[in-house]
């Protein structure tokens, strides 16, 4: 993926930043500075401005949906019903045919892991229950984790319904269960295909639109669960968002090596899929991820900053009235887009400060 960046400035910098890798005016005591001719005046100046000051990284993404991830055949067979690529597939609806059956989803956390039958019991019988509650089947059916005559009844009512063979009991493979609706992402096992047990037979997603981007291992700190984030969508529009986490790169399947050269971050858009309807899927999006920001704070470019001699040090600035100017001594703080925060008695917006001539 194509990366554009802009120039990220972080508080580890803004040493570095005052105190070398810049031209100063100089350096002063705190009463004046040395200028043009002797005078005391510097060779330019920059006005002291009330402002926002933001920490941000912006890379390329592009649109996907949250949480990836395959389905794998549970036994052996044919695929005789291919899934159907981009697709929204609900509770009692079919993922895929094997053999001429559905693959039917339902709802709920934990995996089908087994054949259930009467006499089971289990967590994943409860789960079972609630669905064929929720189907409709549910007449006559006391919800709980034993799998017993009221439980296989539902179950045939329920097959007769799919028109498989009416036995009451639920085979490995006759179903799977995710948290809830899903997007059919990609079709990895087409029509007559064989699969075996394992083999990838689809690759489904969250139904909730999310924005993937790649950014550089040292940006770890960005990935942050619930860092703020501005989208610029294909459209042209302008989005916020949070991270939600990261995710590993497609094509990884935990080889070693995975991920050295990047974080892929996964990106929830306020609004949900509201407001990436419509939006080309193919096309780059623009990610601002926002690591701080200081709001209605006084700043300066970075070349006004100088630093003090003496033996308290810091920092200072060298305020210009009319003919005459004097060194302020000032706290500085957050540095970005070449400005950095100011702050001290008797400084305010407006002010004109030395700088070294451009």
């Amino acid at each position: 993926m194509k990366r554009s960046t802009t120039a990220l400035l972080t508080l580890g910098t803004v040493t570095a930043a005052v105190t070398g890798g810049v031209l100063f005016l100089g350096a002063g005591d705190g009463t004046g500075s040395p200028g043009r001719g002797g005078d005391g005046l510097p060779p330019a100046t920059a006005t002291v401005v009330r402002t926002d000051l933001v920490l941000a990284r912006t890379v390329d993404g592009r649109i996907d949906f949250a949480q990836r991830r395959a389905v794998k055949a549970a036994v052996e067979g044919t695929v005789t019903v291919a899934a159907a690529e981009g697709r929204t597939v609900r509770r009692g609806e079919a993922l895929y045919e094997l053999n001429d059956k559905p693959v039917t989803l339902l709802y709920g956390p934990v995996p089908a892991f087994r054949e259930m039958k009467k006499g089971h019991r289990g967590s994943d019988v409860l789960q079972l229950e609630r669905n064929l509650r929720d189907l409709g089947y549910g007449a006559g059916l006391y919800v709980d984790t034993e799998y017993g005559e009221d439980t296989e009844a539902a179950v045939k009512r329920w097959q007769k319904h799919l028109n498989r063979e009416t036995t009451g009991r639920v085979g490995r493979g006759d179903v799977v269960f995710q948290p809830g609706e899903v997007k059919v992402v990609s079709a990895d096992a087409a029509l007559a295909d064989q699969v075996g047990p394992d083999a990838p037979v689809l690759t489904i997603a969250s139904t909730r639109p999310v924005v993937r981007a790649v950014l550089e291992q040292t940006d770890g700190a960005l990935t942050a669960r619930g860092t703020k984030v501005e989208v610029t969508l294909p459209s042209g529009k302008t989005v916020p968002g949070k991270v939600a986490g990261t995710v590993r790169p497609e094509g990884e399947d935990g080889a070693e090596g995975g991920g050295q050269e990047g974080i892929t971050v996964e990106v929830v858009l306020d609004g949900g899929s509201r407001v990436a309807s419509g939006e080309d899927a193919e096309a780059a999006a623009s990610v601002t991820f926002v690591s701080e920001a200081r709001e209605g704070v006084l700043a300066v470019p970075v070349e006004a900053v100088v630093a003090l001699r003496g033996e308290n040090g810091g920092y200072g600035l060298q305020v210009v009235k009319g003919g005459t100017s004097e060194m302020i001594r000032v706290e500085t703080g957050m540095t970005a887009d070449g400005r950095i925060e100011v702050s001290g008695p008797g400084l305010r917006a407006g002010m004109k400060v030395g700088v070294a001539k451009p």
